[in-house]
C-alpha cells in the first residue's frame, strides 16, 4: 500500500539563531507552552515549536497517531530545509519524537525526551485511558459557547479538581466573533483517537531497533510516574546510549514546575562533539 504524504502544513514558531532545535508539545498543548524556554535558548539554537496535527492552529485531520504525527514532523524538517537538527518532545510530543527517530534517525543531532516511556504498562494504559476520557468528557459536555468570560468557561470545570490542568486546558479555548468561546483542538478526532495517543511506540518492522550516533537524553520527573524504574530497561533498549536525567520538583509538566533543568537539559546537546 503506498502511504499517501500527509501534507499537513503545521503552524510553527521560529526563534533564535544556531544549530536547529525542534520542540514537540504534549496533547492539550500548543507551541506557547514552550516560548518562555525558547527565549531562554535562542541565543545558542535555532527554535522551532510546531502546534502538532489536530492541536493550536495547526490543521485538523481524522488521524492522529505516531505515524502520522512522525511524518509531519518529516515534512516540516524538509519544509525548512533542516538537514540534520535536534528534537525534544514532551509527553504526547515525546512520543511522536521518539516515533521519528525510529523511521529517521539520520536526521537527528540529538534526541530529548521529556517525561514519557516509549512503552505504556497495561495497568498504566489503562489508568492514562480513564483520567484522559474523563477530561476529555469534561471538555465535550461543557457549555463553552455560551459562557460570556474565561472565568464563566472556568467554572465549568470544577470536576477536574486541578487549578493547574483547568489552566491548562482552558488555554484551548477560542473566542469566537458572535461571543462565547469554541475550541482550538479537535476534540471529537482526539477523543476517538485516545488508545492510539496512550499506546507503547515501538520500531515497526523496517525501523531502527536500537538507536545511537547522537545524544539522547530522557528527563524523569521527580514526582510523575510518566518513566518509572521498570521503564529504564525498554528505554535502553531501544536507545542504548540514553542517559535518564531525574529533574527534581517537577510534576509530569515538567517545562512549566523547573524550566531551568529543562534548559540545561537542552544546552547539554552542545557539550558533545557535533560532527
Amino acid at each position: 500500500a503506498c502511504r499517501l504524504k500527509t501534507h499537513m502544513m503545521l503552524f510553527y514558531r521560529k526563534y533564535g539563531s544556531g544549530p536547529a532545535l525542534m520542540i514537540l508539545h504534549g496533547l492539550y498543548g500548543s507551541s506557547d507552552n514552550w516560548v518562555s524556554i525558547a527565549g531562554k535558548i535562542d541565543d545558542r539554537f535555532t527554535v522551532i515549536i510546531p502546534d502538532l496535527r489536530n492541536h493550536g492552529a495547526s490543521p485538523h485531520s481524522s488521524i492522529h497517531d505516531y505515524d502520522a504525527m512522525s511524518l509531519d514532523i518529516k515534512e516540516l524538517a524538509d519544509e525548512l530545509n533542516l538537514g540534520h537538527f535536534f528534537l525534544a518532545g514532551h509527553s504526547m510530543g515525546g512520543k511522536a519524537a521518539m516515533k521519528f527517530a525510529m523511521r529517521w534517525p539520520e536526521r537527528l543531532l540529538g534526541l530529548l525526551i521529556a517525561d514519557i516511556s516509549p512503552v505504556n504498562s497495561t495497568e498504566r494504559f489503562k489508568k492514562d485511558l480513564e483520567k484522559h476520557r474523563e477530561i476529555m468528557q469534561a471538555m465535550i459536555s461543557a457549555d463553552i459557547s455560551s459562557a460570556s468570560s474565561r472565568k464563566e468557561a472556568e467554572a465549568l470545570f470544577s470536576s477536574l479538581q486541578s487549578e493547574k490542568l483547568t489552566g491548562f486546558i482552558l488555554k484551548n479555548l477560542r473566542r469566537k466573533t458572535d461571543g462565547g468561546f469554541t475550541w482550538k483542538i479537535n476534540l471529537g478526532t482526539l477523543a476517538a483517537s485516545i488508545e492510539n495517543i496512550m499506546a507503547s511506540v515501538e520500531p515497526g518492522k523496517n525501523e531502527d531497533r536500537s538507536i545511537s550516533g547522537f545524544p539522547v537524553f530522557f528527563l524523569k520527573a521527580g514526582k510523575s510516574d510518566y518513566i518509572t524504574d521498570d521503564d529504564i530497561g525498554p528505554i535502553l533498549k531501544i536507545f542504548p546510549g540514553a542517559e535518564i536525567i531525574t529533574i527534581p520538583e517537577a510534576g509530569h509538566w515538567i517545562h512549566s514546575d523547573n524550566p531551568e533543568a529543562v534548559v540545561s537539559a537542552l544546552l547539554k546537546f552542545l557539550e558533545t562533539d557535533q560532527d
